[in-house]
């Protein structure tokens, strides 16, 4: 579960942030529809998802397993990112990339120096909520895993209704909630933070 998280976190975390870039800072034909289309996968039922992906993955002849699972959770956990950056690009003051600029920057110089600093704690919250979301997944994992394939929630799920394992379940359930609440704890601080003047 948490190779999975890490990986499908990274991704998120890449892709996200990219498309929350070309979001924000161009104009191009078709940018409403990639803006919708960009945070749909968190819209719809897990259920849709997972039955949608299966069916692709095996129309193309992908094996379901680590890679299928990964890009199933990344495809949402994309989502979360995204939605971090794009809201803290959307507070920068224009104004500040322009003074940059007028003091002889070049747009990487803006980017490492000015926009960088003022969207890191955006990029980091994002990608605690995608290794969150990705780390407690069921449905998805259940319609993209192999035969091989067994996370923590999956195995949780499985042996809840077993009597004699049960209090295990109930263990490991309650050390997954106790992890998982101060990373969204955390991310929420994150994503609050103030923006430098």
């Amino acid at each position: 579960s948490a190779r999975i998280a890490l990986i499908a976190m990274t991704i998120a975390v890449v892709l996200g942030t990219l498309l929350s870039f070309a979001l924000h800072s161009f104009t191009f034909f078709g940018k409403n529809v990639v803006s919708f289309l960009a945070v749909l996968p968190i819209a719809l039922p897990g259920i849709v998802t997972g039955v949608a992906l299966r069916n692709t993955f095996v129309r193309f002849g992908v094996d379901l397993g680590l890679l299928s699972v990964v890009v199933g959770h990344a495809t949402f956990c994309i989502v979360v990112a995204h939605n971090n950056v794009i809201a803290r690009l959307r507070r920068i003051a224009p104004n500040l990339r322009e003074a940059s600029a007028d003091l002889g920057a070049s747009e990487w110089q803006t980017l490492r120096y000015v926009t960088w600093p003022l969207i890191r704690s955006a990029v980091i919250a994002g990608g605690i909520l995608a290794f969150a979301l990705s780390f407690d997944e069921v449905v998805v994992t259940t319609f993209t895993a192999g035969a091989g394939i067994q996370t923590l929630p999956q195995w949780i799920l499985n042996n809840f209704s077993r009597p004699n394992v049960l209090p295990y379940v109930t263990v490991v359930a309650t050390i997954v909630l106790v992890i998982s609440l101060p990373l969204a704890w955390l991310a929420q601080r994150l994503s609050d933070s103030h923006l430098d003047d």
